[in-house]
């Protein structure tokens, strides 16, 4: 009997080390499509702060007009900053804190369909510049309209 118990504990840990290896194979396998403008600099910096902090891989794409990215992929003009980058069927616009993705990319919300943080404000990742700050907000967007996802002092 114990080499029963043994047998199936066994793999029932080969089974679970398994499962393990498939998720963190799909996670991995998320594909970040950054859009961004050429002539525009504080994109590198703000997907070098997704490499790191997600270490993820970004591919960046600068063969399709920006308003046209952001038209097709529904950002409301309100919420346009310079970059754009969709992940896992969401749509990242602009300066997102790495962390905010990845409380979305855990979370999956039905009804957002991406995150936003208007404008460049100073302080936010890939805008950092002499220790300058201002404060600002990720919001979620969706059907539903747009309500704050996180603050930033």
């Amino acid at each position: 009997m114990n080499r029963r118990i043994g047998s199936f504990a066994r793999n029932a840990g080969v089974a679970f080390a398994m499962l393990v290896a498939a998720c963190t194979t799909a996670a991995q396998a998320a594909s970040y499509v950054m859009y961004r403008d050429p002539g525009c600099g504080c994109c590198h910096e703000w997907a070098e702060h997704v490499r790191h902090d997600m270490q993820a891989e970004v591919e960046m794409r600068e063969d399709i007009p920006m308003p046209q990215v952001k038209a097709e992929l529904g950002v409301p003009d309100d919420l346009v900053s310079c970059h754009t980058m969709k992940v896992d069927g969401y749509v990242i616009e602009g300066h997102v804190p790495a962390k905010e993705i990845q409380r979305l990319l855990r979370e999956k919300p039905q009804d957002v369909k991406g995150l936003a943080v208007a404008g460049m404000p100073l302080g936010s990742p890939g805008m950092e510049v002499a220790g300058r700050t201002q404060p600002y907000q990720v919001i979620a967007f969706g059907d539903f309209g747009q309500r704050v996802f996180a603050s930033y002092e």
